[in-house]
């Protein structure tokens, strides 16, 4: 047992500069090395497993208090409120690298709206972007923020009115803020993962006899029916917060209803967070031809808006029971790629998205398209985009990854528009003819970008990591 002189206990845990010398005068020389050895194997021991990792959650109600312009279908203003909406700040550290996850309860912003809002973030604390990702739940009866993007190229009929440019401020304010306040109540947490299962959508581009698409139900489409589960612990083992990633329309109000909403996300969120004691991030996934198994009603009575609790809340409460793989040692590495691929001829540009596409020496014009990537430990591989993706991209994506738990985020950081698969263009309709600025081959591309960068940077990572602590051991 290693004993020592009481004051040299004191010395020996509040080092000082001016008794460093009263240290090494009172200590015992066998409890001296003793004490040497016990400092050498400490440091070692921090240098494999890395520093505490911390968390933390901010939720912020965002709901506006007046009536705003809705995005997501034809051009129509609030006339109240059903269920109030927010953003949802996760603050992520292991040591050397803090993270930061924001869903909010809109629709869609475009990608000039989020590297405003970062650079403001990079100016005021010092967070680089690559290490924010601002997702949203893609409710269409929510306000629009920031300027229409390419959402005013496709559907310029929809957004002849100006955004209203305090609820833009307001919400961009509140994240900032929320941000600033997730990183200051960082604390000790351990973090797990796990799959669930759900049918709460379905494949929504329903095919005619004359093999023609168009927006309605289609039960033999592709779907991607899993649930994508990232739990948040404080260290005495009661609940954070929960990541729940799914891919589903936040349709289910259609176009009539006229009432603020986060629709199912939101109110899956909310029951789920009810049960659970914490917050839950909604994070969407590839539902860019997946819809809610009820879509586009009147009311929320009508599209049975509450059952939803049940159809996707009550399958992320059964897949959290089923994560025990909590974990204290957490290692986050964050990564980004820019995928060049063909716009589509004769689409025009927005001027806010100029540093989004080019021209290349053979006078194609090219969309310059930004993939982000998060690491965790040597299990967890996400990468998200700001598209509304097919299903059959991420579902491909994840078929070919090594790592156990590979998730896709979508509508991240702004919005492009739709990719389909390069199958899905002989059908035409909606996604591919009116809001898509790419080419049939884009999906392939990209797919063949994300795996590379898995299978390659993402996985030297952990070589690299391990011929240094291999070093370490000789």
């Amino acid at each position: 047992m290693l004993t020592t002189h009481p004051k040299a206990l004191n010395l020996m845990f509040n080092p000082k500069p001016t008794t460093l010398r009263r240290f090494w005068q009172i200590m015992p020389v066998p409890s001296l090395m003793l004490w040497l050895l016990f400092v050498l194997c400490s440091l070692s021991s921090n240098s494999v497993s890395g520093a505490e990792f911390r968390a933390a959650v901010v939720k912020i109600d965002i709901t506006p208090d007046d009536f705003q312009n809705l995005l997501g279908y034809g051009a129509r203003k609030s006339t109240g409120v059903h269920d109030r909406i927010f953003h949802k700040i996760v603050a992520l550290d292991d040591g050397s690298t803090q993270f930061f996850l924001i869903s909010s309860d809109i629709c869609l912003f475009s990608p000039s709206e989020y590297d405003r809002v970062v650079a403001q973030l990079k100016k005021q604390m010092g967070i680089k972007p690559v290490n924010v990702w601002w997702t949203v739940t893609h409710t269409h009866s929510a306000p629009e923020i920031g300027p229409p993007g390419m959402y005013g190229i496709y559907l310029g009929d929809r957004v002849q009115h100006v955004v209203d440019a305090k609820y833009t401020a307001m919400a961009e304010q509140k994240l900032i803020d929320g941000v600033r306040e997730a990183r200051q109540k960082l604390a000790p947490a351990r973090l797990g993962v796990g799959w669930g299962f759900s049918q709460a959508n379905i494949n929504r581009r329903a095919i005619d006899v004359e093999g023609k698409a168009s927006l309605g139900l289609n039960p033999d489409g592709p779907v991607d029916r899993r649930i994508g589960l990232l739990r948040l612990e404080k260290a005495d083992g009661s609940p954070l917060a929960l990541i729940a990633n799914y891919p589903i329309h936040g349709t289910v109000l259609g176009g009539t209803s006229l009432v603020i909403s986060g629709d199912a996300p939101g109110i899956v969120s909310e029951y789920v967070e009810q049960k659970v004691g914490a917050p839950v991030l909604f994070i969407n996934g590839a539902a860019g031809n997946l819809a809610p198994i009820y879509s586009v009603y009147p009311s929320p009575q009508a599209g049975h808006l509450s059952q939803f609790k049940v159809l996707l809340g009550n399958r992320i409460l059964e897949a959290n029971q089923k994560i025990t793989n909590m974990n204290d040692e957490v290692k986050l590495r964050a990564g980004a790629l820019t995928v060049e691929t063909p716009r589509k001829p004769g689409l025009g540009w927005p001027s806010d998205l100029g540093s989004y596409t080019n021209t290349n020496k053979e006078g194609t014009n090219m969309v310059l398209l930004p993939i982000r990537f998060l690491k965790i430990n040597e299990e967890v591989a996400i990468w998200s985009a700001p598209l509304e993706l097919f299903c059959e991209v991420s579902n491909e994506v994840r078929d070919r990854s090594s790592f156990p738990y590979t998730f896709y985020f979508g509508y991240s950081n702004g919005w492009l528009g739709y990719l389909p698969t390069e199958a899905e263009w002989e059908y035409g309709g909606y996604e591919v003819e009116r809001v898509s600025p790419f080419t049939p081959q884009a999906a392939k591309q990209l797919t063949e970008s994300v795996v590379n960068y898995m299978q390659g940077e993402m996985r030297d990572q952990k070589s690299n990591r391990f011929r240094i602590l291999k070093r370490k051991k000789n």
